[in-house]
């Protein structure tokens, strides 16, 4: 039964409140609206400044608005309640439609007597695709995955050629336009002609997103259905031309061309890895690296499938559904979209490999706007958190907010930025990240003002924090061994990499081995 809005009516009663201030006897009458949809606290810190009342009244005044509002708020619904109870009576109401409702609603709220939930379609598959990709079928599901990378990958190449095109051909109508400007064509002509364009830039963007988003879409289907049935087959003992099947198939690999621009160019890595003990009693296990590396290396697939990125893949995808996943934080503003800087570069590498397990990356954005909207108050505060199969060697990725402020050289240990990668790893700790890439001079990208005395101060910073909130992960988790790896900037110099690795022994106080020697 659906409920009566028309019942629940708009009524307007005086909030009466007395108080004595030295000789004076004050009273304050205020009309209030029920149901009440303000904030009581709110109205109660407008009262007092409203009407300039004195401090030693505000825990009682507030106690006295608050009971005021409970109490009639009560009273409506006893009201209401009897009138529903007199429309059953009268007949008004039918009788069994109502107990169905109840009935229905009980069910659905109480634990004990609801139904067994029934398994989702999404949990049969991940445990499917996790039987899978730790038996020999593995090679097929990774190969599978590949091809439909490189031909998502392909259609990308096309539309990046396509509207290059168009903008090259705009462009040079946009020039002889501005050659007349003043002559034959005025600024109104060249504001139409830059619409038109703008317009066919459009059209032609959403023509691809459209076919990109239908042949992912396609893909995902058609890989899930596979998957599944190449489970039950596998179960069959008696069908061998799958194994046959699965012993071929590793050959079967598609490759691109190399020559459409699209082959990230790998650099030189630079790397030091550290073994440390942490803990006040019972220490724990830790594995830190410090890179020299884009933070999107982490996420990009190569083309050519050669074995070291394909053992990367493996790793990736048997670790999906374990309690050893890898995270990555990804510096941002607090504009939730994929426009632009590495917001837009980042939600690109995603779009290149369909997700076989997770929404898209655009349709997860989506979902945390709307969380937002609901907390507002604390978004410039907040990360956001997408997840991913279909990246490199990533599955979490934490969007950490951050403002112009991570660039100037006076943060604190309380910026947010800081207590932002502590909740991060606390994350981690309760959802069983292991693995955690942080930028570590909370930038991306260099520039001027970010000379060696910044970045050593900035490095010394985020080493110390990291280092306390790793010693409070042990009473979050219980002490689990883990692996942080920090991340500089590709174009930071040689030695200042080497200035930052002669930091962090020293901060961190890395375990050095002992070499026993026998006397004769």
């Amino acid at each position: 039964m659906k409920p009566n809005k028309g019942k629940m009516c708009t009524r307007e009663r005086d909030f009466v409140y007395k108080f004595n201030a030295g000789n004076q006897h004050l009273v304050l009458t205020v009309p209030l609206k029920f149901p009440v949809q303000e904030n009581i606290s709110h109205l109660h810190g407008r009262l007092m400044l409203l009407h300039n009342l004195p401090c030693f009244i505000e825990n009682d005044l507030k106690q006295s608005l608050n009971k005021f509002i409970e109490e009639e708020t009560i009273k409506d619904y006893d009201r209401e309640a009897e009138m529903a109870l007199d429309a059953v009576k009268s007949g008004k109401v039918d009788i069994n439609q109502l107990t169905d409702t109840w009935a229905k609603a009980y069910k659905e709220t109480t634990l004990e007597h609801a139904k067994p939930e029934e398994t989702s379609w999404d949990e049969d598959f991940a445990d499917v695709y996790h039987d899978l990709i730790h038996s020999p079928a593995s090679e097929m599901l990774l190969n599978l995955e590949h091809n439909y990378f490189v031909s998502i990958s392909e259609l990308i190449s096309e539309r990046d050629v396509e509207l290059k095109k168009l903008r090259e051909r705009q462009g040079a109508e946009m020039d002889k336009v501005m050659q007349e400007l003043g002559k034959s064509l005025t600024d109104q002509d060249v504001n139409s002609l830059a619409a038109q364009h703008f317009e066919s830039q459009q059209d032609l963007e959403n023509k691809w997103t459209n076919e990109l988003k239908q042949s992912t879409a396609i893909q995902k289907q058609e890989y899930q259905e596979w998957v599944i049935k190449l489970h039950q087959d596998l179960k069959n003992p008696n069908n061998s031309s799958i194994s046959d099947e699965i012993k071929i198939q590793p050959s079967q690999l598609r490759e691109s061309g190399e020559g459409n621009g699209r082959i990230y160019e790998e650099q030189r890595l630079l790397e030091e890895s550290f073994t440390i003990h942490l803990g006040a009693q019972l220490k724990t296990m830790h594995n830190l690296r410090l890179l020299r590396a884009d933070m999107l290396d982490f996420c990009k697939h190569k083309r050519n499938h050669r074995s070291g990125v394909k053992l990367h893949r493996l790793q990736t995808a048997m670790s999906l559904y374990s309690t050893s996943l890898c995270g990555l934080v990804l510096l941002v503003d607090n504009r939730i979209s994929s426009y632009s800087g590495i917001k837009r570069d980042f939600a690109t590498v995603c779009q290149e490999c369909t997700d076989f397990h997770f929404p898209g990356i655009q349709e997860q954005l989506e979902i945390v706007q709307k969380v937002v909207l609901k907390a507002r108050a604390q978004r410039s505060r907040e990360f956001y958190i997408t997840r991913h199969s279909n990246l490199s060697e990533i599955h979490v990725a934490f969007h950490l907010c951050v403002d112009d402020n991570v660039r100037s050289g006076n943060i604190t240990a309380r910026d947010p930025a800081i207590m932002g990668l502590r909740n991060i790893l606390k994350v981690c700790c309760t959802h069983d990240i292991t693995t955690i890439s942080i930028p570590l001079l909370l930038v991306h990208d260099m520039s001027e003002e970010m000379t060696i005395p910044w970045c050593l101060k900035r490095a010394e910073l985020v080493f110390k924090c990291v280092k306390g909130f790793m010693m409070e992960m042990a009473s979050w988790d219980g002490g689990i061994s883990r692996t942080v790896q920090f991340l500089v900037p590709q174009t930071i110099s040689e030695e200042m990499f080497y200035q930052l690795s002669n930091m962090l022994p020293q901060i961190f106080r890395v375990s050095s081995t002992l070499t026993l020697t026998s006397k004769h």
